[in-house]
């Protein structure tokens, strides 16, 4: 009874979402991470051994969907000058936090936590506002760069969490940087065959496809990385991440497969992961001490941190513009609730610092996603009277 209970109330808030969504105006995975709360609060949603394993599969999921967003050709194809002052602006992230939790006795953890970036909500911002948006396009392109940066540095991180900083811990960094460099090497063979012999990419996936071979193949290599990483003992989550930045790269001629397999995850896989995170997070504890405080800080430091960062841009993007860009990354949701959820499972944070970071993580997208709103109208109601 308790596993018909759960799959009834996950089919229903999976269904309702996005009408909840349309009527606030709020992202559907706010939404889902609420209702998920509501329920779990109800007694609906038990945390069953299959639930959380079909939790921990959507969110596998969601980091190859993040990895479809990242072009490496187009990274590389971009103006050097705005590559050199973005890695400039993630370097920026890293300092400011580092003074930050040094002078305000945050543990060190929150060093890697605070520049965390995640491209996953700046793509539904690219849906809203249209794709010629020159704010946008350059915080994709920045974000698509501080997202590999932050799965690599979760990746790292949590190893350490879990084999401690010791010669464990210097064991995997080595096959980290072996698998990265061995990955890389594989992307110039890849690039070069591809060139050569640009045919291959219609094999392995047909314009015309009664077989759905693009989304076999697809599935094959987001199933092949996660097992490397299972066999390396590295994060699963950044072999996920790895197989959507090569079909992203390399198969661009498939344009319809992205929406395809994203249509698939949100509209199953994710959601269950949102509503799975939701149901972890307990309403007592809003009434935890200093719990709501806590949430406020860390989403304070994450905005404050981008918002001084994004003065980098001065030239390139106006003061709104700067203001917009340092918003879009103000949303990392995903990697926010992972890497919280991996130092909670390892006790490098308690109970209390783990639901403050899950209401960070929502109040950080509430805040964000609003401020983004007002501004791009306030823009279009002077350029409407100016006309």
């Amino acid at each position: 009874m308790n596993e018909i209970v759960i799959i009834v109330t996950i089919s229903l808030v999976i269904f309702s979402s996005p009408f909840i969504a349309k009527m606030t105006k709020l992202p559907t995975s706010v939404i889902e991470i609420t209702m998920g709360t509501l329920c779990g609060a109800l007694g609906l949603l038990a945390h069953v051994p299959l639930f959380e394993l079909v939790a921990e599969f959507g969110f596998l999921y969601l980091m190859f969907l993040a990895g479809l967003e990242v072009d490496i050709k187009e990274i590389l194809r971009t103006d050097r000058t705005i590559l050199k002052k973005g890695l400039l602006y993630i370097a920026s992230l890293y300092v400011l936090s580092f003074v930050i939790v040094k002078n305000l006795g945050f543990a060190d953890i929150y060093i890697a936590i605070f520049p965390l970036i995640s491209v996953g909500l700046i793509a539904a911002l690219k849906k809203e506002h249209g794709k010629k948006i020159e704010w946008l396009n350059l915080a994709m392109v920045i974000g698509s760069l501080g997202e590999v940066i932050s799965i690599a540095i979760l990746t790292i991180l949590s190893a350490g969490l879990e084999f401690g900083f010791g010669e464990a811990f210097y064991k995997n960094l080595l096959i980290l940087v072996l698998f990265l460099a061995l990955t890389g090497a594989v992307f110039k063979i890849l690039q070069v065959l591809f060139w050569w012999y640009p045919e291959l990419k219609t094999t392995l996936m047909p314009k015309i496809d009664n077989e759905e071979q693009d989304i076999r193949l697809s599935m094959a290599l987001f199933f092949l990385f996660i097992s490397l990483m299972l066999y390396l003992h590295l994060e699963v989550a950044f072999g996920a991440f790895i197989a959507g930045v090569i079909i992203a790269s390399f198969f661009e001629h498939k344009r319809s497969l992205p929406h395809k397999l994203s249509s698939f995850g949100f509209g199953f896989l994710v959601p269950i992961f949102f509503i799975y995170i939701g149901s972890s997070f307990k309403l007592s504890a809003l009434f935890m001490e200093g719990l709501i405080a806590a949430a406020l800080m860390i989403t304070a430091v994450m905005l404050f941190i981008r918002i001084a960062g994004a003065f980098i841009f001065t030239g390139i993007l106006s003061f709104k513009e700067r203001l917009l860009f340092a918003l879009s990354h103000s949303m990392p949701l995903t990697l926010l609730i992972a890497i919280s959820t991996i130092a909670y499972h390892t006790k490098f944070i308690d109970e209390n610092a783990y639901m403050a970071f899950i209401l960070a993580s929502i109040l950080e997208v509430l805040v964000a996603m609003i401020a983004i709103r007002l501004l791009v109208r306030l823009t279009a109601t002077k350029n409407k009277s100016l006309l």
